[in-house]
């Protein structure tokens, strides 16, 4: 195929974890996957524990009839200049006036807005309280955020599609004024902190629900607006936890459901260190003590794991 191809080759031992102690837990999931348990998964499980990341001394025995293959791969490797911190939305900004930055547009909106909401005098608390917020927002970068969130909103207003802002976005002056919120926060006397703090270290959380019948058109016109390559549906990922990866790797391992019941009951409310396998043997006194071990340790190691 090369030959025919003419094009280069790359050597790599399709890694699937990266240390070979990890192949159990690999096991365990590829079980799942199947529906069936690790006594009768057969070809389903890779048969050694060899699918680990390997050094590049380790690759280059293993490839040591085809260094050019192990060359290629290290010189496409050198070619990847990717980052995960480079993973950041870059919000589109040619729809702002002409003049206006991200953040003198929405300090406009905002003061227009609370205009609207408090009266052309705003109170001294209202005005502190709003450049609170504007400051924390500018030094965080998030005034683009807001800003597509306002335009969402507008969009729903022309078409009448009835909408409200939730959660903690209530405790800020800011949505509350640009309408996104229907709650006074001063009035309520609501902490802007719960909302956006620079201890977190994490964008702030606007969540909208607008009328089910006329959602689609508000996801239309977002397309519309953004375009389909700066815009997306996302999905909840569930992952496991303590109870769930407890029966699934139970199940795995060919325990009953009366047995992984029994388990999930002694490790309610304690931790994984508080637990042991001499206690889950009281459960299955026919199990070695090792192979529970393994059980308890593949199933910490799934918690917070993506549920497949």
């Amino acid at each position: 195929m090369i030959s025919q191809t003419q094009l280069p080759c790359l050597a790599s031992n399709a890694p699937l974890y990266h240390v070979p102690e990890r192949k159990v837990l690999q096991d365990v999931l590829t079980t799942i996957k199947h529906n069936t348990c690790l006594s009768e998964a057969g070809l389903h499980l890779i048969p050694n524990a060899e699918r680990y990341l390997k050094s590049p001394h380790q690759l280059s025995q293993l490839f040591s009839k085809h260094p050019n293959w192990l060359r290629n791969t290290f010189e496409l490797a050198q070619r990847f200049s990717f980052s995960l911190d480079e993973i950041k939305y870059q919000y589109p900004t040619e729809w702002l006036p002409e003049g206006h930055t991200s953040q003198s547009y929405l300090r406009f909106l905002v003061y227009q807005g609370a205009a609207q909401r408090f009266g052309s005098s705003l109170p001294s608390q209202v005005s502190q309280q709003i450049e609170h917020e504007l400051l924390l927002i500018e030094e965080l970068s998030y005034a683009d955020y807001f800003l597509t969130i306002w335009d969402i909103i507008q969009f729903a207003k022309s078409q009448s599609i009835l909408f409200q802002g939730r959660g903690s976005a209530a405790n800020s002056v800011v949505c509350y004024v640009l309408g996104i919120t229907a709650i006074d926060p001063i009035r309520m006397e609501l902490l802007f902190e719960r909302f956006i703090s620079k201890e977190r270290h994490e964008p702030p959380d606007i969540d909208i629900d607008f009328e089910h019948e006329r959602r689609e058109e508000v996801i239309q016109y977002i397309y519309r607006r953004y375009g389909r390559h700066r815009a997306a549906l996302t999905a909840e990922v569930i992952c496991f936890r303590k109870r769930s990866a407890l029966r699934e790797a139970g199940k795995a391992f060919g325990f009953s459901e009366r047995e992984i019941a029994a388990f999930q009951i002694i490790s309610k409310k304690r931790s994984w260190q508080d637990l042991s396998p001499s206690e889950f043997s009281t459960v299955r006194a026919q199990t070695q003590e090792d192979v529970l071990n393994k059980y308890l340790t593949v199933c910490q190691e799934l918690v917070e794991s993506p549920d497949t």
